[in-house]
């Protein structure tokens, strides 16, 4: 923590490294089957028996106290108000980026996989892993030159973001997506945590040489594959495919973040990608959590939760004592609970300040700022045509 870090706060750098704690979050589906096999007959019975009335649930001796004093939008942002409440993380999904032009992956019609029909791959999500890429590069990068952004510009979700790192109140933001929107937004480097990767550096698969964003996105756009100036290998910008290790820098994080989070919000994510949708069950008992999206997400089967077998997921019913949810769009979602923590204009102002910038600075692609202290790589090398 440094000298400038309010009391009871991280700094948000990294974390060390010397704690005895798991280096990744609980992955619940690898033990499912294991532990179903192990259920007996008559814990199913006494199951339905409870779903159906016949007899009552007993009640837990550990049930948790309420911990909102109304557990409701407004008791969540009495919380933020509160002493209490000096470490948010934030975990945001493909939803914070939807209004920028950016599409997600699963929404009908729309989402990503919808439209992948003319690559001609043999599953949508073949586009994404990294056996079919080494074997056939050419689809991914096709896909590449269309998603690479033309004018996207942050949100007023990202903005609300960056609002919390300068009140002060940010502890980290995890996200899943690619798009490098929240460093547009002009979120610290160190408060971010891009768990599913980045377009922003680039890797030779084979030797590791790294390559900046600019290295890629100009053979993406003469369609060529970007291959090695060392070697013959392909260069995969880092994002993290099917069938590849989450980044280092995540699985460090985490080992130091959740311990000390006293506030999780949910922004944009559907809650089904595990490792991700699992840190929701990493911060502590008492920690309320805030999920803004279009749908619930993140509710676990009240069977499975009976047995222990999966996390407990957000409870967004009747008997929650700490989570809500905040149904509808991530940035409406941003802004009504900025316009109630008093922030409102505040955010308003930011955006339009910071979309009339890049605007006036000619960033395009706005969401792929230039990295900092790298020159662009010459392309005159051997190169492969898409």
């Amino acid at each position: 923590m440094s000298a400038n870090s309010p009391p009871g706060k991280s700094d948000g750098g990294d974390p060390q490294d010397n704690r005895s704690l798991p280096s990744v979050p609980p992955n619940a589906m690898e033990n499912l089957g294991a532990r179903i096999r192990d259920l007996d007959v008559d814990s199913i019975r006494r199951y339905l028996a409870q779903k159906l009335g016949f007899y009552d649930q007993i009640e837990s001796s550990t049930s948790s106290e309420k911990v909102l004093d109304e557990v409701s939008l407004e008791g969540i942002v009495n919380w933020i108000k509160s002493e209490r409440c000096k470490n948010i993380i934030t975990l945001a999904g493909a939803g914070i980026s939807t209004s920028a032009g950016i599409p997600d992956f699963r929404s009908p019609e729309t989402g990503l996989y919808h439209n992948l029909q003319k690559y001609d791959l043999p599953e949508p999500q073949a586009i994404f892993e990294i056996n079919f890429f080494r074997q056939n590069p050419k689809p991914f990068f096709m896909l590449a030159k269309e998603l690479y952004p033309g004018s996207f510009k942050p949100t007023p979700s990202h903005y609300f973001i960056r609002l919390l790192h300068e009140k002060g109140l940010l502890l980290r933001h995890y996200t899943q997506n690619i798009d490098t929107l929240e460093r547009c937004a002009g979120i610290p480097e160190e408060k971010l945590v891009e768990a599913h990767g980045t377009f922003y550096t680039s890797h030779c698969l084979d030797c590791r040489k790294e390559y900046p964003l600019e290295f890629v996105k100009e053979h993406i756009f003469t369609d060529q594959i970007p291959i090695c100036t060392v070697c013959p290998g392909i260069v995969k910008p880092d994002i993290v495919f099917f069938g590849e290790s989450l980044p280092e820098r995540f699985q460090r994080c985490l080992q130091e973040d959740f311990q000390h989070c006293d506030m999780l919000i949910i922004m944009g994510s559907s809650l089904e990608v595990q490792p991700f949708a699992s840190l929701i069950d990493m911060v502590p008992d008492w920690c309320p959590r805030l999920l803004i999206n279009r749908e619930k997400a993140g509710v676990r089967s009240p069977l499975l939760r009976l047995w222990g077998v999966m996390g407990g997921g957000l409870q967004l019913d009747d008997d929650s004592v700490r989570d809500v949810a905040r149904l509808g769009d991530c940035d409406d979602g941003a802004q009504d609970l900025a316009d109630r923590l008093g922030w409102g204009d505040e955010l308003r102002a930011l955006v339009a300040s910071e979309h009339e910038r890049l605007d006036r600075e000619g960033r395009v692609p706005a969401a792929f700022p230039s990295r900092s202290g790298c020159t662009p790589v010459s392309t005159t090398l051997t190169e492969h045509k898409l």
